[in-house]
């Protein structure tokens, strides 16, 4: 397998998808990216999955101390903070230099929760890092995955490496992944309790959904997560989607699920995707709301805009 290489000169941005199959492979297509970054002085860094993150570990050796090596997972279990929380995070610590970044977003057994906001996240790295000197590499298990994944991997990288080398994908079209994964949301379950909330009852619907969650068996620090969620979503509701927004809430399986409807249009594709600007006196709230959510869903058009929250249930609860 050929190792990804560094972008045209025109565009200093480079994002292709690694196809690979195997653990000899996913080394053959990360390894030589990580070491060409390394001799040519260029911070690196590694989010992936931690059972590859362990691989790339043993496979660097000592050179591992020189790369910021980060668990998935973890980092990335909300598809809507990797990029403000690990690559802007990353790449803004270092913005003199061409940095690189291996990110393995979707993995085998991610959840259909999970899916459309992982397609929509890799689309829209194009869009955050447009003129960046960055290269982000972007492996898919191609054992592991679905055709779905696979397909929508050619429209979100302008470019795939696997086994026979690198080649530009003539089904690059990041805009139409962005556009098709902004679909209504599933039904809420006829279980699902519901209130109108404004201005005047933004603090009675705080105590409704803690009380909710501390019934669902929430820990603390979630109860403290889900308030602020529920109050920065109301509050664009009522400042932006028309002074009211509709909130549902109920439990699913493991988790909690938590949706706030209104009247309003999101016409940004990265709010809540990036860092804090401190010039900036808006775009906080979201941002606010990925880094304290499971799982943060968004359908937003010109009738409207529904935010779906998703907080795990602890184990025991």
């Amino acid at each position: 397998m050929t190792a990804a290489s560094g972008g045209a000169a025109a565009d200093p941005f480079d994002h292709p998808a690694l196809y690979y199959s195997g653990g000899q492979e996913y080394l053959d297509g990360t390894v030589p990216f990580i070491e060409g970054g390394l001799s040519a002085g260029e911070p690196v860094a590694v989010s992936v999955p931690g059972a590859n993150l362990r691989l790339l570990r043993e496979a660097l050796g000592d050179s591992a101390e020189r790369v910021l090596m980060l668990d998935m997972t973890e980092e990335g279990a909300n598809p809507g903070r990797i990029i403000p929380g690990v690559l802007r995070a990353f790449a803004d610590r270092h913005p003199d230099r061409r940095v690189r970044i291996i990110g393995e977003p979707i993995w085998p057994g991610r959840s259909e929760a999970e899916y459309p906001a992982c397609a929509q996240h890799e689309a829209l790295i194009n869009l955050a890092f447009a003129g960046r000197d960055a290269a982000i590499l972007c492996p898919y298990d191609v054992d592991g995955l679905d055709e779905r994944a696979l397909a929508d991997s050619l429209a979100t990288h302008p470019a795939l490496v696997d086994r026979d080398g690198r080649r530009p994908s003539g089904e690059y079209d990041p805009e139409r992944i962005v556009g098709e994964y902004n679909r209504p949301l599933e039904d809420r379950p006829r279980t699902a309790l519901r209130r109108a909330v404004d201005r005047f009852t933004i603090d009675n619907a705080r105590w409704f959904v803690t009380s909710y969650g501390r019934r669902a068996g929430l820990t603390a620090t979630q109860l403290i997560d889900l308030e602020i969620a529920v109050t920065e979503l109301l509050t664009n509701s009522i400042w932006h989607g028309g002074s009211t927004g509709m909130l549902q809430i109920w439990t699913e399986k493991d988790q909690l699920v938590c949706d706030i409807s209104d009247a309003g249009h999101i016409t940004d594709p990265l709010a809540g995707r990036r860092p804090v600007d401190e010039d900036r006196a808006y775009g906080r709230g979201l941002l606010l709301v990925n880094h304290v959510v499971d799982l943060l869903r968004t359908y937003t058009g010109k009738h409207g805009t529904t935010m779906r929250i998703h907080m795990r249930l602890p184990a025991n609860g």
